[in-house]
């Protein structure tokens, strides 16, 4: 008599692998098979979820057992216990995030109490940059890293580490969706310093307390924009405006437009003018700059003119007279 045929061992791994990890396409969850938009489970794995188990990744298809029903309703299944590689430590592995919002600042002192904390420098990813920008290239392949290295080692637990809340940024909604995401994925965060530090808890009163601290980060923002803002608008009133110093001053423009009267051109000129204050000092403009300058001197030349002109053609039109080939002559009908 010929023994019953059994469930092939590889399908078997292959779908106990694949259901280890969420299906980005259909959010189907750790421990359930993939599901096809009519609600059924999918007859094979889709192909970003599999892709995700290293040797798995130059397949082209993987079938779904008939163990999970394909073809039948689909149902939220159980999550499949990873399996562990004895020749493989289970250890912690820290990715370290750090930033800074100008580039005036410095990076040193996040860089060095992450590398106190035991993080390599090639695990630390930093950037300077804004939390207003929305798209942070490194926070990015942070957040990759992490993923990758969970999808790869799934029996340790990685740590994304930062030196504080408000390096990851200041907007409660997306601080908030950012721990969230972290834990679906099942990675950790973890704050060196600042009001939560030490590992971040999903469980119990640490959501609580990170939604209370995380609209603090976003209003103390608010706060300095808006000190910001006001202290510009005052010193403005002051006649005091930010931005660099003019490449040109009005000496320099003075020089430039005597010698020019006297028959010399730009180009001659141009090497004798200074700089005298910024990155440039001592050294001479280009050509470029000079004729700009001459340019936006032209044009406030020419605005008083054309603001006495203007005057004259409406003085002209309240008594019903325009001067010159305004005025059209009446055809008399």
């Amino acid at each position: 008599m010929t023994a019953p045929q059994q469930p092939s061992p590889t399908d078997r791994s292959d779908a106990d692998d694949i259901e280890q990890h969420a299906c980005p396409k259909c959010d189907a969850q750790p421990g359930s098979p993939c599901r096809s938009r009519g609600g059924a489970v999918a007859s094979a794995y889709h192909t970003r979820r599999f892709t995700t188990v290293p040797r798995l990744k130059k397949a082209l298809r993987v079938p779904t057992p008939a163990g999970r029903n394909p073809g039948k309703p689909w149902r939220p299944g159980h999550t499949v216990p990873a399996a562990v590689d004895p020749d493989l430590p289970s250890a912690d592995i820290r990715i370290g995030y750090a930033r800074c919002s100008h580039l005036s600042q410095e990076l040193d002192s996040q860089l060095d109490a992450l590398s106190k904390h035991g993080i390599p420098r090639d695990k630390i990813f930093s950037e300077k940059i804004s939390t207003r920008v929305r798209v942070r290239p490194q926070f990015e392949a942070a957040l990759r890293t992490a993923r990758e290295i969970k999808a790869h080692a799934p029996h340790c637990r990685v740590i994304f580490t930062v030196y504080e809340m408000k390096r990851l940024g200041r907007d409660a909604a997306e601080l908030t969706a950012l721990a969230d995401h972290l834990t679906a994925h099942g990675l950790v965060l973890e704050m060196l310093a600042g009001p939560l530090p030490g590992i971040y808890d999903p469980t119990g009163a640490a959501p609580l307390l990170f939604a209370f601290f995380a609209a603090m980060a976003e209003t103390e923002r608010e706060n300095i924009r808006e000190s910001t803002l006001e202290g510009l608008d005052t010193a403005a009133r002051k006649g005091k405006h930010g931005g660099r110093p003019p490449v040109i001053t009005d000496d320099m423009l003075h020089t430039v437009l005597r010698r020019r009267a006297n028959g010399e051109s730009v180009e001659q000129i141009q090497p004798d003018l200074i700089i005298p204050t910024g990155k440039r000092k001592g050294r001479s403009p280009s050509v470029a700059s000079v004729y700009r300058a001459l340019a936006e001197h032209a044009k406030h030349e020419a605005y008083p003119e054309a603001v006495e002109q203007a005057h004259v053609d409406f003085a002209a039109l309240q008594t019903g007279e325009l001067p010159g080939p305004r005025t059209q002559p009446q055809t008399v009908r």
